[in-house]
Parts: C-alpha cells; structure tokens; sequence
C-alpha cells in the first residue's frame, strides 16, 4: 500500500517546518523546474520503524494579488485527492480564519482521514488556545510545535497507528517494474510499445494503491508487474498542473514497487525533478535503471552516448552504479532490452549472500586496507552478515563509532564491483560487537 501524507493548509502556518521536522532534514528535496509554481518538498519520513512518503503543499488562499495563487489551489487539491492522508495544519496564534475553513471544507469533502495540527503550540497557553480549532469539525486536534518538536511524538504515534497493514514480500514473487519521469518524456509511448505485444498480456487490474495500475506482462519469456504512471487508465478528472501529478504518482508508484524505469528526454537531459525521483527510489531501497529516450533526436555531432552518460553520472554522484539505456521508443528501440535490464536489477536486489562468503572476501581485504586508527585506536572488524530479505549488510567491529563515511563508500564500492550490485542501493552498517 502507499503510505503518502500531504501536508496542507493556508500560508505561512508552518507546513515546511513540520514537513522538515518529520522528514529530519534541514532542506527539502526540491524541484526547480522551470514554471513550477513555487518549490516542492517530498520525502520520507519514519517513527517506530515505519516508513511513509510526505509532500509539501502550497498556502492555499484566495482572494489574493498572489500571481501563483491558482496554480497553488490546485496543486493543493490535487494533492488532497492522491494522498493517503492529509495534516491539515493551522495556527494556534492567529486562531481559526476564513482560509482555515476554506481548507477543511475541502478536507471534509475528500473523505480522507485528516490529522488537524496546531502548530506553533510553544506553550501551555498556545497550546490551550488549540481547543478552537475543535469548531472545524475535523475530530481531534493535535498542538505541536514544528519549531521544537513539541507533541510531534504524539502525532507520529497516531499517524503509524492508521498506516494500512505492511505487506509481506514472498520469496519468489513476480517482480514489479515502475516506469516513472516528468510528463511528455514518452512513457505512455514506452508502455504502448511494451504492450502493443499481442501475446499473453493480462488484462490491467487495479492495484494496491488508487491510481497505481499493475498490468500482468508475460511474453517472451519474461513475466512481471508493469506498474504504470504514465496512464494505462486515465483519470478523466485530472486536469490540473501535470508536472505536480506526476510526481505524486511517482512517489506512489516508487512505494509499490522493486525496480524502478527513470525515463529521461534526451532533448533535455536531466533535470531537478528527475534527480528528487532518483533520491527518493534510493531512500526506499529499490532499484533503478535510467532510460533516456528520444536519443534519435539528439544530433551526434555534439556528443556521443559515452558522454552523455559520464555527465549523468557525474550528476548521481555518490551512487553512480546504475544502468544507463538509451533508447528511442518512436522507434521502437531498445524498448525490451529497458525491461530486461530492470529484471536483471530485480534479480540482483533479492539475491542472498551467505555470511560465510562475505567473510571470506571482507576479512582479508579489510586486514589489508583497514579502517584509519583514531586517537591511537584501532577497529578491528570481527564478522560480516546480512540482513535478511534486503541487500543490507552488518560489519560487527569493536569501534563502530571510528568507522567514517569514505571508509563506508570504499567497502561499497568493493562490494559492488565483486558481488554485482548494479543497480541497486546497498546499505552498510556498523555495529559494535562486544
């Protein structure tokens, strides 16, 4: 199921400082495309050992000389619509307002389960002025302080209690590929051309999600999950800013999925957006492949495909380890071998590596090239083994504190080249054992 919560209120209530807040980060992922409204927050957030996605939303206001205001409302709207909650945030020192009702109209409307949030509860008095909100209409309310993270705890609490049930993954399942990007980069035409196969292909059904939709793909030789965002079944609603709904289904798709397709325009290379997407397939552990497609455009005078790449990979830096294709789906090139590539990076995320083996190859490699000492003292790293399920990999050593990030990266990367991770994001952690 996706786990994605919008945040949403009038301006200047604090909706990033929360967004900031339960994202643990000081600046947002942003897309800065050109003719965006204003900058998009998305990320992950986590408490208690659940995960979910949150977008930022514009203040949503009206009657104003704001130039961006209507662009802002829809965003908003289309964000109440997609999500699968909503924060509906307002604050406790100007009280409850024309827009603040404007806002929870729209919310009661949407039937979604709303978490109210008094922001700016710094104290016992603020956060007493929070029953007012009560006359919204809305259930409970929450006062928090998005400066300090005051009451923050309870509303986590609150909000993993209503996240749909985790699933289980099976050993054996049918992987699931996601083509994701920014509108008009040819992703219904990659997925047309996919499916234009007239040979056992399963008629689309709805998927865990809304709006995500699993197609059953089986020709061949192959047999997988399309996940689609580039619209197998139309939404006839959908009319608003394409470029905000592309990457709210984007996120959804990311969350239901093990590979994802990143497809580029070769015309315009890659953009803010395409890396905010990149980042976020990273941060929920799947895997990726980009596809630049309309490379029969690009005139090849002015760069080679070599080149090209290296400055993608310049851009994806540190995580450079991925699949590049380049592909012309008006063509009708290179389309099959997009996907193949996507299963052989599904195959590489599920693979198990016996602890035994990975003891074998670590041990004397880290007794010739071991961790810098520091202040005089040594990390000696007593046993590697992974986590099971997922490609992240515990080094139990006796100073886990002195183990610094280059070193991190150089066990990385020899992990990549020896046990072949491309593709995927690999995580490893140091522990301490006694």
């Amino acid at each position: 199921m996706s786990n994605l919560i919008a945040i949403i209120g009038r301006p200047n209530v604090g909706k990033s400082t929360l967004f900031n807040r339960l994202t643990e980060s000081r600046e947002a992922i942003v897309d800065a495309v050109a003719g965006v409204t204003r900058d998009r927050h998305y990320g992950k957030a986590e408490w208690n050992g659940r995960e979910f996605s949150v977008i930022d939303t514009g203040g949503y206001i009206t009657g104003s000389d704001d130039v961006f205001e209507k662009e802002i409302r829809k965003q908003v709207q289309i964000a109440i619509e997609e999500a699968t909650m909503l924060m509906f945030v307002v604050d406790t020192h100007e009280g409850v307002t024309r827009f603040d009702k404007d806002v929870a109209t729209l919310v009661r409307k949407s039937g979604k389960k709303t978490f109210l949030i008094a922001n700016k509860a710094d104290n016992a008095q603020y956060a007493a002025y929070s029953a007012d909100f009560y006359e919204l209409g809305l259930g409970d309310v929450y006062p928090v302080s998005a400066v300090s993270g005051s009451g923050t705890g309870d509303l986590l609490d609150d909000i993993v209690k209503a996240l749909p049930p985790e699933e289980k993954v099976e050993e054996g399942e049918i992987p699931k590929i996601a083509i994701v990007g920014r509108p008009n980069v040819g992703k219904s035409s990659f997925t047309n051309a996919l499916l234009g196969v007239e040979r056992n292909i399963v008629t689309p059904v709805a998927g865990t999600t809304r709006d995500t939709i699993h197609t059953r793909y089986k020709a061949f030789g192959h047999d997988f999950w399309l996940i689609d965002t580039a619209g197998i079944r139309r939404k006839a609603k959908v009319h608003e800013d394409l470029e905000f709904y592309s990457v709210m289904r984007s996120i959804k798709a990311i969350e239901s999925c093990d590979v994802i397709i990143l497809m580029l325009d070769a015309t315009l290379g890659l953009e803010a957006q395409d890396l905010a997407i990149f980042e976020l397939a990273i941060k929920n552990h799947k895997g990726v492949v980009f596809v630049v497609n309309k490379w029969d455009l690009v005139e090849k005078t002015t760069q080679t495909a070599k080149e090209y790449e290296d400055r993608i990979r310049e851009r994806l830096a540190p995580f450079r380890d991925v699949p590049i294709l380049f592909v012309s789906v008006h063509e009708k090139q290179r389309v099959l071998k997009a996907v193949e590539v996507a299963l052989d990076v599904a195959e590489r995320k599920k693979q198990k590596i016996s602890t035994k083996k990975l003891n074998e190859f670590f041990l004397p490699l880290m007794e010739a090239s071991p961790p810098p000492a520091i202040k005089g003292k040594y990390v000696k790293i007593k046993y590697v083994t992974q986590m099971k399920g997922i490609p992240m990999f515990i080094f139990f050593c006796n100073l886990p504190q002195y183990v610094y990030e280059n070193y991190i990266r150089f066990l990385e990367n020899q992990m990549r080249e020896h046990f072949n991770y491309t593709g995927v994001p690999i995580q490893i952690v140091m522990r301490k054992k006694v």
